[in-house]
């Protein structure tokens, strides 16, 4: 026991100082914190419009994917629109239904009647954001074309709009997703112009 005391001696604070900070170290941690923070927020924010941009636009193609489908499984024209009292608008931003049309006639594909049903609904995108379209509807004929026109489907985030994507719709019915194809951050259309919101 003697030999013990006398290699090793005895510091009363000694245990204390194997657990906590000092106000240095304190100081110093926390100031590596608050400059990894400044640098990685900014990129974490623009991460998450990024994802919200690509699910938006990944949810309207399936939309439109599921439209031309039951337009070819039913032989029903098949509406897709942003529904206000039963009939198309263009307010793209709000709820989107699909529904079939029973009388299979241009002029009631715009408007949803009793005899016609509701397939699926979008929910509205976030307040802000902007979802743009030249028509008030997407028709869809029994052989999976557009009866209405063809355009591009625009999706401009609030504040962001470098991240901005789109959505070609051809007169076949088909859609295509834009895609960065100048590699200069932003997405063209299947002309090249950049996807823009007006």
């Amino acid at each position: 026991m003697d030999n013990i005391s006398r290699t090793q001696p005895f510091n009363i604070f000694s245990s204390y100082r194997k657990h906590g900070f000092t106000l240095v170290e304190l100081i110093v941690a926390i100031a590596v914190v608050a400059i990894l923070s400044t640098i990685a927020l900014p990129s974490m924010s623009n991460f998450l419009v990024k994802m919200r941009v690509d699910n938006e636009i990944t949810e309207m193609q399936r939309l439109l994917l599921t439209a031309r489908n039951i337009a070819i499984n039913t032989g029903k024209n098949t509406t897709v629109c942003p529904l206000s009292n039963g009939v198309c608008s263009t307010n793209w931003q709000n709820e989107i239904s699909i529904f079939t049309n029973d009388a299979n006639t241009l002029a009631n594909s715009i408007s949803f009647a009793d005899n016609d049903e509701l397939v699926k609904i979008k929910e509205a995108i976030k307040s802000g954001d902007r979802l743009q379209f030249t028509n008030a509807s997407v028709i869809y004929a029994p052989s999976g074309q557009l009866i209405t026109a063809a355009g591009t489907f625009r999706y401009c985030p609030q504040g962001t709009t470098d991240e901005s994507r789109g959505i070609a719709l051809s007169i076949s019915g088909r859609s295509y997703i834009s895609s960065d194809t100048d590699n200069d951050g932003k997405d063209d259309d299947r002309n090249g112009n950049e996807i823009v919101c007006i």
